[in-house]
Formats: structure tokens, C-alpha cells, sequence
């Protein structure tokens, strides 16, 4: 295990309010938390709990009603929009349980993407694109369209995808909700690996109690707010 060591992302007091007036509703209420280096940590809350609205504030795909978000010592609330979009870009991995891809393109062209976004040349993006489906075991599927893999297998592009960038941290939105155990498991520790062998620090959603055990930490939102984390020392 990576020992948590400098803090990447730290939020101090962050509600979110979703509507006005009569129509208000509190999302997540006066939550602090921070995310370290090389950790894995499971966010954990029943539906409903606003486990998935601290991820996106989190990830910089929401902003928060109120509180202070800071990512690498930098206060998010600085940031232009642009700034922001090049910080999700170049430092996050996302991977989420609906896949989000393209299902008329190539395997391919959706792990491509990020870096087309960024800007890098065709070649170059093939090449790193080609390097990170070895990573998953899908080069064979490079030229396959997406909407003809499997679920596990279209949870591996979008892993590849979400690594193409080469991300400090990777999101997982209920990574494995849509697969049967078997496949969700080869899901995990696919995931977990890059953590142990590249340091990736891992943000995980979820509701699965086996799934949350694997991590360094476990913090469970309940209501919109933290309840009493629970710590698991390795030994």
C-alpha cells in the first residue's frame, strides 16, 4: 500500500443546494474532507445519501453552494472555467457505472479522446492509447466498436480511457454496479492494481460493503453528511 502522504484535494465546510425557496434542497451539508496521495478511499452512503454529489464537487464537475474546495493547494473558486476543464483533463480519471462511451466508434477512438482534447498529435495519441488497452488486456479489441464488448469489457476501455492521461487520481462512480460479480471483481482488481503499482490514488462511490473494505479508508455519508468514518489499519 502507498503510504497517504500530501493532500491532492482538500474540502473544508462544502454544502451543495440543489433549487430555491420552498424547493430547496440540501445535497451534502458543512462536509470537510481530504484526499491524499497514493490512497484509496470509499465514499459510501445509501441512495440518495449525496455520496455522488461530493465526487463531482470533488472532481471539479460541480462547484459547491458554499465551503472551500482546493486542489494541489490551489483554490478551485480561483480557476476559470478553462483552467478547470485543463485540471480534469490532465489530472483525473473518470470511470463511471453507465461507461459513457461511444458506442459507434472505435475501442480506439474512445480511449483517444482525452488526449485529442488536449491536443496531442494523431500518432502520438494512437501510440499512448494503444499502450494503456495493453494495460487492460484489450489490444485485440482496438479496432472493435465499442457497442459490440461486453459490459466487463466496456468497463475495462473506460478504465483505459480514464488512464490515458496518466491521472493522479481516478473517480469510480459505482465501477462495478452494472456487472455481474465474476466480471466486477476482475473490475477491482484491475483498479486496485494501479493503485499498488503506480501509485494512482482511487476516489470509489459506492453502496458495495466488500467493495469499500478493499480500500485504505472508508468515509459514509448519511443525510448529506459525514457520519463517523471508520479507519482500517494495515498491517
Amino acid at each position: 500500500m502507498h503510504q497517504a502522504s500530501r493532500t491532492l484535494i482538500q474540502a473544508d465546510h462544502i454544502s451543495k443546494t440543489y433549487g430555491r425557496g420552498t424547493n430547496a434542497f440540501t445535497a451534502l451539508s458543512e462536509v470537510s474532507l481530504g484526499v491524499h496521495e497514493g490512497e484509496t478511499i470509499a465514499i459510501v452512503g445509501k441512495s440518495g445519501s449525496g455520496k455522488s454529489t461530493l465526487m463531482h464537487i470533488l472532481a471539479l464537475l460541480d462547484s459547491p453552494t458554499a465551503g472551500v474546495l482546493s486542489v494541489n493547494g490551489k483554490l478551485a473558486s480561483d480557476m476559470s472555467s478553462r483552467d478547470l476543464a485543463r485540471l480534469r483533463n490532465q489530472t483525473f480519471g473518470f470511470v463511471f457505472q453507465q461507461f459513457f462511451l461511444n458506442a459507434s466508434s472505435s475501442v480506439l477512438d474512445n480511449v483517444m479522446l482525452p488526449l485529442k482534447i488536449a491536443g496531442m498529435g494523431r500518432r502520438q495519441r494512437k501510440q499512448r492509447a494503444l499502450e494503456v488497452l495493453e494495460q487492460v488486456d484489450l489490444a485485440d479489441k482496438a479496432k472493435a466498436n465499442a457497442g459490440d464488448l461486453s459490459g466487463g469489457q466496456k468497463q475495462r476501455v473506460v478504465i483505459a480511457r480514464a488512464l490515458v492521461n496518466d491521472p493522479k487520481i481516478i473517480f469510480a462512480d459505482e465501477p462495478t454496479g452494472n456487472l455481474d460479480s465474476a466480471t466486477g471483481q476482475l473490475v477491482e482488481n484491475l483498479l486496485f492494481r494501479l493503485n499498488s503499482e503506480r501509485g494512482i490514488t482511487l476516489v470509489i462511490v459506492t453502496h458495495d460493503a466488500d467493495l469499500a473494505r478493499r480500500c485504505n479508508r472508508q468515509v459514509f455519508i448519511k443525510d448529506g453528511q459525514i457520519a463517523t468514518p471508520v479507519r482500517r489499519v494495515t498491517i
